[in-house]
């Protein structure tokens, strides 16, 4: 299956011309007289769906069926559902004209069907071939992005597409359908895989999901603490609170888990749970007698929407003890950029409270700048996108370069993550940054793990260079203001 998106390329004498004429204003057009490539007997009445006009899904089967082989199509009107959740009247108008524009584009040959809500498919048979189907339905979706105009109001729809290839000898057209029509719910199929392993990822993506709904009350779910190193005083000063899922079988990576999380809805429960066991956990490291840490926790967008956030971080900070300033939480540049002042509010009563607040993977946003404006954070990340091998990038250079003196002009602290060479290090250290994080100074660790590399400032001094005191009197005197981590 493709997603949509192509420049038009036609695939059909005048679909080229598809773009242009979807501008246009858009009526209903009269019924066609018959030609040698229309259907000579319109649908049963019962069989047409009473919105858009279209056949509903049993002629399309029928026809899938008869063909034995071709292109399935099925396009999906992302707005409907959220524009009829509050006006109804306008989604069917809006439904109407799209399905309107695509009778207009399409080849008259071409069957369309109106199958699932804000869902119409399109069957191009085996007479064309498969590549030049896609390009007929991506250029097809290309032009119906363009505005409608309404009694509400002009509407930009977004549309999506999923497309299949048929072969009746392989399964039958219902299931071809629905499963084409399922696949919208699945972000993450691989487009170009074969239907049989189609089917396959998204049974192991529900299963996965089912068991991560599980996860907690299974005790699956654990924390590993990267360090977070001050190479002016040359030390550990915190660490990076990383979820890992244990499932039965075998260790699942958090790029694969954590969409699914997000997507499930499960990122605001996991969430706290993670914050409380980072909390717990660095109030035990303060037993010991270890330097003074600060826990990173990184917080979703789905935790910000919670007005009572900044309640629950003081609550857990008072249960285990913890002084507010321990506590640094992490959020990425998309959850800060926030347009409902959410983030905002939120963000000033957690500082209020004296919780430092951290912006990750600071660069790789369209808005950083807009986002120091808005907000005030107490320290950025550089992405590892920009750290990798910005010894020898002089692109990666000049934006390092910039950051850093960002933070130093308003007084942000600036940490490089992902650094994984001791020349990287050099490099950044050379040109004023300050902290560090990545695998040149440790992977991720369990909790006594961590103790020990903490305690062990003489493999830390090692890490930094042997002129790690002269380093460090340069990057103090540097700074222009002192910053406790």
């Amino acid at each position: 299956m493709g997603v949509a998106g192509a420049a038009v390329d036609s695939a059909w004498p005048g679909l080229a011309a598809v773009a242009a004429l979807a501008a246009l204003s858009w009526r209903r057009p009269a019924p066609a007289a018959a030609t040698p490539d229309a259907p000579p007997i319109a649908p049963p009445r019962e069989e047409v769906h009473p919105v858009s006009g279209l056949p509903t899904r049993e002629p399309l089967l029928a026809t899938m069926a008869a063909d034995a082989r071709g292109t399935l199509g099925v396009l999906a009107f992302r707005d409907y559902d959220r524009l009829c959740a509050f006006d109804p009247q306008a989604g069917d108008r809006v439904l109407r004209v799209l399905a309107d524009r695509v009778r207009a584009m399409l080849p008259p040959s071409r069957t369309i069907a109106h199958v699932d809500r804000g869902h119409l498919a399109i069957w191009i048979d085996a007479a064309l071939a498969p590549d030049a189907a896609e390009r007929e339905l991506k250029a097809a979706v290309y032009a119906l992005g363009t505005l409608v105009a309404d009694d509400s109001g002009a509407i930009l729809p977004e549309v999506a597409l999923r497309h299949v290839a048929f072969d009746r000898a392989a399964e039958t057209a219902d299931v071809a359908l629905a499963r084409t029509i399922a696949s919208f719910a699945v972000v993450d199929l691989d487009g170009d895989a074969a239907p049989a392993q189609q089917v396959i990822q998204a049974r192991d993506r529900f299963l996965l999901e089912q068991d991560l709904r599980q996860a907690l009350a299974r005790a699956e779910l654990r924390l590993a603490y990267q360090p977070l190193i001050d190479a002016g005083e040359g030390r550990v000063c915190g660490a990076e609170a990383l979820l890992r899922w244990d499932r039965a079988g075998g260790a699942v990576p958090p790029a694969q888990f954590v969409p699914i999380m997000e997507s499930a809805g499960l990122a605001r429960d996991i969430g706290l749970w993670v914050m409380n066991a980072a909390l717990r956990q660095t109030a035990d490291w303060a037993q010991p007698g270890l330097s003074p840490l600060r826990i990173a926790v990184n917080v979703s967008g789905q935790q910000m929407t919670d007005d009572d956030l900044p309640a629950v971080v003081a609550r857990m900070l008072a249960r285990h003890g913890i002084p507010a300033d321990a506590l640094e939480v992490e959020l990425t540049e998309s959850v800060a950029l926030d347009d409902t002042g959410q983030a905002a509010r939120l963000v000033r009563a957690l500082r209020t409270q004296g919780v430092a607040v951290a912006i990750d993977d600071f660069g790789t946003g369209f808005s950083s700048l807009s986002t120091m404006r808005r907000l005030t954070f107490d320290k950025i990340k550089i992405d590892r996108e920009f750290v990798t091998d910005v010894h020898r990038r002089r692109e990666s250079q000049a934006i390092c370069q910039s950051v850093i003196a960002l933070g130093r002009g308003l007084g942000i602290r600036v940490l490089a993550e992902g650094v994984e060479q001791r020349a990287e290090v050099e490099w950044l250290r050379r040109h004023g940054c300050r902290y560090f994080q990545g695998y040149y100074f440790s992977r991720p660790l369990a909790p006594a793990d961590f103790a020990s590399f903490a305690a062990d400032t003489g493999r830390l001094a090692i890490l930094l260079a042997d002129d790690v005191a002269s380093l460090r009197r340069d990057i103090v005197a540097r700074d222009s203001v002192r910053f406790h981590a």
